[in-house]
């Protein structure tokens, strides 16, 4: 299974029109602009936007703050009409609409509701869920909403050793779900969502890489992906979840026997400039690294969305970013170049 599917990839293509594609040139074109006169430049406006249905999550990961019910924000869930609101206002050069970061999605009620009014816009639509909501009713509603793809989070291959990370899961459910979604796509002759599995490579799971592979066949399942584990106190693993397989990790051990991240930080980022986030209650903030919303850059309740995009929060964050990456905290664990695909 490779990292890029041609049919996926067809399908995502298909949802580019003139003003997207102008977009998206405005976009790359000021980030390497950025880059030469080493100033914030921003043409254009989001390429990619992760939107939050929800912080609410049925289970309890120890690395999630929505597993460990400890984020400072607070808890909700997006409301549909403000969702509606927001996309209007933004679909004409929006291509790629990331439907979760933190928290379960199909917890909201409303969920595959939006889905499918982003799907009306021509966006391309992805999620990611523990897939312990996908009943036969809800597989068949996933379907029929128009979804892109769905990223399946399965950590395991046993029960023993899938919920050692996934506490509180039943990995039984999960097999389940992924099995309806197959069989309602076949049923309904559709060639979406694409589905694949997600697998967190960690110290406990690692010797199961192949048989999750085997397993993603026989259902069905378009394809793998390997992901490496984000460890919030990585110096010292307390919980021991960074792999022994080099590749799998983000970490490496220096001469002090402590782990330390193994990407260098430059000074620049991609994501600040083509992507962003927005929480549940609106609020904008940078990347999915910025899990607990503490560099809000605006609020979507209060102004529009290219105010807040082309504001001084926004200009300001960019420049420090281009200037010291390093000292800002989101950054000290990001991934950006670390996730592992493989076939």
């Amino acid at each position: 299974m490779s990292g890029i599917n041609k049919n996926d990839t067809i399908n995502l293509i298909s949802k580019l029109s003139a003003p997207r594609l102008l977009n998206g040139i405005k976009v790359l074109t000021s980030f390497y602009v950025s880059r030469i006169t080493g100033k914030p430049i921003q043409w254009g406006l989001p390429v990619s936007i992760s939107f939050e249905p929800t912080t609410s999550c049925n289970l309890r990961c120890p690395e999630c703050p929505s597993g460990l019910r400890a984020f400072s924000r607070p808890t909700g869930m997006l409301e549909k009409d403000f969702f509606k609101e927001t996309i209007d206002d933004i679909h004409r050069h929006l291509l790629y609409l990331i439907f979760y970061f933190q928290g379960e999605p199909y917890l909201n009620p409303a969920f595959l509701d939006m889905v499918k009014y982003a799907s009306s816009k021509k966006i391309y639509t992805a999620t990611s869920t523990n897939a312990h909501y996908l009943n036969d009713d809800n597989a068949k509603k996933t379907v029929e909403s128009g979804l892109d793809r769905l990223i399946i989070s399965i950590d395991g291959t046993t029960q023993d050793t899938y919920k050692q990370y996934r506490v509180g899961g039943q990995l039984d459910k999960v097999l389940e779900g992924a099995k309806n979604i197959i069989k309602w796509r076949k049923e309904l002759n559709s060639k979406t969502p694409f589905v694949f599995f997600q697998f967190l490579v960690v110290k406990h799971n690692e010797h199961q890489i192949e048989e999750i592979k085997k397993m993603a066949k026989e259902i069905g399942v378009d394809e793998v992906r390997f992901k490496t584990a984000q460890v919030y106190d990585y110096k010292k693993d307390p919980n021991q979840l960074i792999p022994t397989i080099d590749k799998y990790s983000r970490y490496k051990k220096n001469a002090d026997n402590n782990y330390v991240p193994k990407n260098k930080l430059a000074n620049r980022c991609w994501k600040l400039w083509h992507a962003n986030v927005i929480t549940w209650d609106g609020l904008v903030v940078p990347c999915c690294f910025d899990k607990d919303a503490t560099h809000q850059l605006g609020n979507l309740k209060n102004e529009s969305f290219k105010n807040i995009w082309y504001n001084s929060n926004y200009k300001q964050f960019r420049a420090e970013l281009m200037k010291s990456r390093k000292n800002i905290d989101i950054c000290a664990n990001c991934s950006e170049g670390t996730s592992v695909w493989k076939g």
